[in-house]
């Protein structure tokens, strides 16, 4: 497993955590304590703070790419698993000019297909590829109207 696919798994199961608290408890407890079950296989910290800092500092514009394009479920509906892989999906989808969107969309998909339900990869490939082909329109119309 690559470095930066276990982290972020390890920022997956830190936000799950803190979710499933009811978004109460401290972040960085909760990051030190998932962090110390992979301490010996692990080296760098630095990208897991740098994707949860990026996913709960941008929490309410990230769920609302979630509520847009996850019609048919209600944000509190979707599996506590499916809910933050997609955060951090959108997170590097959107906000993360260092991932391409190809990796971020494939990264999600394989971890929700190691941790969510049966059908959580489709899912999520499918709320993060909406979201990346009304993207791609968007740079399109915006270098069309430069012309």
């Amino acid at each position: 497993m690559s470095n930066r696919h276990l982290g972020r798994t390890i920022a997956m199961q830190a936000l799950f955590l803190w979710d499933f608290q009811g978004k109460s408890g401290s972040m960085s407890e909760i990051t030190r304590m998932v962090l110390e079950k992979f301490n010996q296989n692990f080296d760098d910290q630095a990208f897991v703070k740098h994707l949860l800092e990026g996913v709960i500092g941008r929490l309410p514009v990230v769920d609302k790419y979630i509520i847009k394009y996850a019609t048919e479920w209600p944000l509190d509906q979707i599996t506590i698993v499916d809910r933050n892989i997609l955060r951090i999906g959108v997170y590097e989808l959107v906000f993360d000019d260092d991932i391409p969107a190809k990796v971020a969309i494939n990264e999600a998909i394989e971890i929700a297909k190691t941790f969510g339900s049966e059908s959580s990869g489709k899912f999520v490939n499918g709320v993060l590829g909406a979201i990346y082909k009304d993207i791609l329109k968007e740079k399109g119309e915006a270098i069309n109207s430069t012309k």
